[in-house]
């Protein structure tokens, strides 16, 4: 008898925990789902990041790989600027773009090996702050 009232104080405890994390997740879900763009598309930057340092690493072989880099950044850059208001993402996201941007003027000044140290270090903070 006592395990047979376990079970149903354990099945009604279930139901209850079920139902509140169902509530939860319903009136968040929308901040969820922009949390996991932004991780998303910071993921993809990161991808493109590495692939700049490459095309950097090997300008002398293809110097239009480093414009498809900065291009690729760029549109992921708008598209998380687009579905955030969150002030520190938007924050990252303009120092990136800002990076991004030197980087970019650098190459069209001439500077075949430009520092792209800064795209790096704001990726990884855009990292950071669609994670935290």
């Amino acid at each position: 008898m006592a395990a047979s009232r376990r079970r149903g104080r354990l099945t009604a405890v279930a139901a209850v925990a079920t139902a509140a994390l169902t509530a939860g997740l319903t009136t968040g879900c929308d901040a969820v789902n922009k949390a996991l763009d932004c991780v998303q598309t910071a993921d993809s930057i990161a991808d493109s990041v590495t692939d700049l340092q490459q095309a950097v690493e090997n300008a002398g072989d293809d110097p239009t790989q480093a414009d498809a880099s900065l291009d690729s950044i760029e549109k992921n850059l708008r598209r998380i600027g687009d579905k955030t208001d969150d002030a520190d993402v938007n924050k990252a996201v303009d120092d990136l773009s800002e990076a991004v941007g030197n980087v970019r003027t650098a190459i069209a000044d001439g500077d075949r090996t430009p520092d792209v140290s800064p795209v790096t270090d704001a990726a990884g903070e855009l990292t950071k702050v669609c994670t935290s």
